[in-house]
C-alpha cells in the first residue's frame, strides 16, 4: 500500500496532520452522501420537487409534502446514514484487530451474536422494539467477549481471531434457526424478516437510539484510531512505542461490538455493509492504516445508495435493504477472496 503524504497544520497552540488525499476523499464522500440524501427525499411514488423538499422541511408547503418529507422519508434515510457510518466504523476497527481483510462483524461472528440475542428476545420473551435492541446489543457484546477470550493467546492474532469467530458464527447461526423453526408461524416471519436486514417503516425514535449511540461510541473509536495505526505496525513496536496492546484492543473490541449492537438493533443485521465499506475507503485513500472517518462516510453512502436502489429497483414493491447489500458486498466478498488468493496470502 502506497504511503500516503503528510502535511502539518496548525491552528493557534494546536497542530495536526492532514491527508490530503484522505481528506479529498472524505470530502467526494460526504458530496455523495448528500446527493443521495437529496434524492431519497424527492423520489417516491409521491414525488416532490427540491424546493418544496425544502419549504417542507422549513415547516411550509402542503401538509401532504410536509408529512412524506418529516415523518416517512427523512427519517428513513437519516437512519440509514447513521445505521451506515456505524457500521462501516465498526468494521474498520475489527479489520484493524484482526489485521484481516475479512475481519468485521459479519464474518467474525458478532453480527451472529446480536442476531441471536434479538431473535432470542422476540420469540421467547415475546419483546417489543426496546426490548429486542437491548436483547441485540447484549448478544452482539457477549459474543464479542466469548470470542475476543477464545482467541486470546499471548494477545490476539488476526487469523485466531477471524477461525474462532467463524466457528462462533455457525454456532450462533444454528441455534437461530433452531428457535425460528419452533416458533408460532407468525412470530417465525417476524423474526426472519427482522433478521434479512430492513429500514422500512423507521421512526424518529430509530434515528435518535442509533444517533445516541454514534454520538457516544464512534469519539470513542476515533480516540483510538492513533493507537490502532500502531498496533498493525506488529505489538511488540505498539508495545515500544508506548501502547498497551491488550487494553487497547479491549476498549476497542468493546466499543466496536456495541456499536455494532447499535446498529443492528435499529436495522437488523445488514449483511456486508461492515465488510465492504473499510476496505473500499481504504483503497481510495491509499492509505495505510486504518481510516475511521473515511470508513464512516463510506458506509453512510453504500448504505443510503442501497437503501434508495431497494426502494426503486421493483417500485412499488419495497426490497428489504439487505436484499441488496447482500448481493452488493457477496460480489465484493468474491472479489476480495479472488484478489488475496491471487497475491498469495489467501
Amino acid at each position: 500500500m502506497t504511503a500516503v503524504p503528510l502535511r502539518s497544520v496548525r491552528l493557534g497552540p494546536v497542530s495536526f496532520r492532514l491527508r490530503p488525499r484522505v481528506l479529498a476523499v472524505c470530502l467526494a464522500l460526504s458530496a455523495v452522501v448528500v446527493a443521495a440524501l437529496v434524492v431519497c427525499l424527492t423520489v417516491g411514488d409521491y414525488s416532490i420537487t427540491l424546493e418544496n423538499v425544502l419549504a417542507a422541511l422549513a415547516g411550509r408547503g402542503k401538509r401532504l409534502d410536509r408529512f412524506f418529507v418529516r415523518e416517512v422519508r427523512l427519517p428513513r434515510a437519516l437512519t440509514a446514514v447513521l445505521v451506515g457510518a456505524a457500521l462501516g466504523t465498526a468494521g474498520a476497527v475489527f479489520q484493524s484487530l484482526s489485521r484481516n481483510p475479512l475481519g468485521s462483524p459479519d464474518i467474525i461472528g458478532f453480527t451472529s451474536g446480536a442476531s441471536t440475542g434479538a431473535v432470542l428476545t422476540i420469540l421467547v420473551f415475546g419483546g417489543g422494539m426496546l426490548s429486542t435492541a437491548l436483547g441485540a446489543m447484549l448478544g452482539g457484546v457477549g459474543t464479542a467477549a466469548l470470542v475476543y477470550l477464545l482467541a486470546l493467546r499471548q494477545g490476539v492474532q488476526g487469523y485466531r481471531l477471524v477461525l474462532v469467530g467463524i466457528g462462533v458464527s455457525a454456532l450462533l447461526g444454528s441455534v437461530t434457526q433452531y428457535l425460528i423453526t419452533r416458533a408460532e408461524l407468525t412470530d417465525a416471519l417476524s423474526a426472519q424478516v427482522w433478521l434479512i436486514g430492513t429500514l422500512n417503516s423507521r421512526e424518529w425514535s430509530h434515528v435518535a437510539s442509533v444517533g445516541v449511540g454514534s454520538a457516544v461510541l464512534i469519539p470513542v473509536l476515533l480516540l483510538l484510531g492513533g493507537r490502532l495505526r500502531l498496533m498493525e505496525m506488529g505489538e511488540d513496536t505498539a508495545r515500544a512505542l508506548g501502547v498497551s496492546a491488550q487494553r487497547t484492543q479491549a476498549l476497542a473490541l468493546v466499543a466496536a461490538s456495541t456499536l455494532t449492537g447499535v446498529a443492528i438493533a435499529v436495522s437488523g443485521p445488514i449483511a456486508f455493509v461492515a465488510l465492504a465499506a473499510p476496505q473500499l475507503a481504504r483503497r481510495l485513500t491509499r492509505a495505510d492504516g486504518t481510516t475511521l472517518t473515511a470508513s464512516a462516510l463510506m458506509g453512510a453512502a453504500l448504505l443510503l445508495c442501497s437503501d434508495l436502489a431497494a426502494l426503486r429497483l421493483l417500485a412499488p414493491v419495497q426490497l428489504p435493504v439487505g436484499v441488496v447489500t447482500t448481493v452488493v458486498g457477496g460480489t465484493y466478498l468474491v472479489w476480495l477472496l479472488y484478489a488475496e488468493w491471487r497475491s498469495g496470502r489467501a
